[in-house]
């Protein structure tokens, strides 16, 4: 860690000196545009360097025009969904550190792995869905791992980095790739791509914790743009052949939560963004899942031993 850290800063020293070149010696206009592609160099070598301390392949990148900051989406766009890439920005390595510390401690018997769909539902920063959790989840020792915004490249690196080691979970409860979908339909390809991704987390668990039965469930539908359904459908189609019955078991739901055409029941996905889930989705989730934990599990016990839950690092200094 400490090492990446210091080529990245080594990194910013050279664009630093590359930009105040560029300005000194370029016409602005030119100046600006020769700004942006160093910027997506530095991010591309960053990518790299975190993917090779990983023992990871280096992963496949072009420069764009895009100077966000780092990974951006369009830089992780050009790295597979079955390689691994961080989110480096402080508040989600504040997150990462987070989990970690919440992996060594008290016990866990249900892992929660995803993005902010997983996050939310066992948060302190969502209390009324934190609530639910643990009015469904009490006694199971259920722990929530996941992360906002993440694709399935940054759930692998997470998990590549620690946060399901030396837990040996009963259960994995996996929910990913809408991030990865956003808002726009995806051709074959992409579909293929995030399919390897998803699959990619599903082997990573398998290794990790060989004795946990992994519950796949299908990307939920959503309707900020209803144009990426068809999309939605096809990964999910695939999604469920990654299953075997036992070790693997694909959960959908999404017939609960949506029609046949993609358009979702009033009232189970957030009115604004139309994407995550509200108590009411929630709670259609957790029904499906507690029979499964029953059989797995058996009943829940009296006494929870779960660690405590946690939240959004940046919730606590707004």
């Amino acid at each position: 860690m400490i090492e990446r850290r210091l080529q990245a800063a080594h990194l910013r020293r050279i664009f630093r000196a590359i930009t105040t070149a560029c300005s000194d010696g370029f016409r602005r206009e030119r100046a600006e545009s020769l700004k942006k592609f160093v910027v997506d160099l530095v991010l591309i070598a960053f990518a790299f360097v975190s993917s090779a301390a990983s023992g990871q392949a280096a992963p496949t990148a072009q420069a764009t025009t895009s100077g966000s900051a780092a990974p951006p989406a369009a830089v992780l766009d050009r790295i597979p969904a079955d390689q691994a890439a961080p989110r480096s920005d402080h508040n989600s390595m504040a997150a990462h550190a987070q989990l970690l510390q919440k992996a060594k401690q008290g016990r866990i018997d249900i892992y929660f792995e995803g993005d902010s769909i997983v996050r939310r539902w066992g948060a302190t920063d969502y209390p009324d869905f934190l609530a639910n959790w643990n009015t469904n989840f009490y006694g199971w020792n259920a722990a929530d791992f996941g992360w906002g915004a993440d694709r399935t490249q940054n759930i692998l690196w997470r998990l590549q980095h620690g946060e399901l080691d030396g837990i040996d979970p009963k259960v994995i409860v996996l929910l990913a790739g809408t991030n990865n979908v956003g808002t726009e339909p995806r051709d074959e390809a992409t579909v293929a791509e995030i399919v390897r991704g998803v699959k990619a987390i599903v082997d990573l668990c398998r290794q990790k914790a060989p004795n946990a039965a992994i519950i796949l469930t299908a990307i939920f539908p959503r309707n900020d743009n209803l144009a990426v359904m068809p999309t939605i459908t096809q990964i999910n189609a695939r999604l469920a052949r990654i299953a075997d019955g036992t070790k693997v078991r694909f959960l959908n739901i999404n017939d609960r939560l949506a029609d046949e055409d993609g358009r979702v029941v009033e009232g189970v996905l957030n009115e604004r963004d139309k994407l995550h889930p509200t108590l009411e989705g929630y709670q259609i989730w957790a029904d499906a899942l507690k029979p499964i934990f029953r059989e797995l599990l058996g009943p829940p016990a009296a006494i929870d031993r779960a660690p405590p839950a946690t939240g959004d690092p940046s919730a606590s200094r707004r």
